[in-house]
């Protein structure tokens, strides 16, 4: 019984902390990228020569571009050009925008 429990509360958790994911607006998170993230890291994500070193954002995980957006606007993360940028978001477009480069095609691959 107390395994059924655990895993009933388990998946509880994870519908909970999905909840944000799921409610997420692709198109909304392309118009908003093209306003404040495409000069540093590309429409697309996929990055500009202009700035090599920046993150392509294109393929990344949604779970992890919406923490990563949280810290920086929290100041758990610090960095002097992602602070400001996502001080500007809310939490429903943080979500839009991690669903749009989450969505768009990743240019790393893994070699084996």
């Amino acid at each position: 019984m107390m395994g059924l429990l655990h895993r009933i509360l388990v998946a509880s958790l994870g519908l909970v902390l999905a909840g944000p994911v799921l409610a997420a607006d692709v198109a909304a998170g392309a118009e908003k990228a093209k306003t404040i993230c495409a000069a540093c890291h590309g429409a697309d994500g996929s990055g500009v020569p202009a700035f090599p070193d920046y993150p392509k954002l294109a393929g990344q995980h949604q779970d992890y571009l919406q923490r990563t957006l949280r810290e920086y606007k929290t100041g758990g993360r610090k960095n002097a050009i992602m602070a400001p940028m996502a001080q500007t978001l809310t939490t429903k477009e943080i979500a839009d925008v991690a669903a749009y480069f989450a969505s768009q095609p990743g240019t790393l691959h893994v070699r084996r």
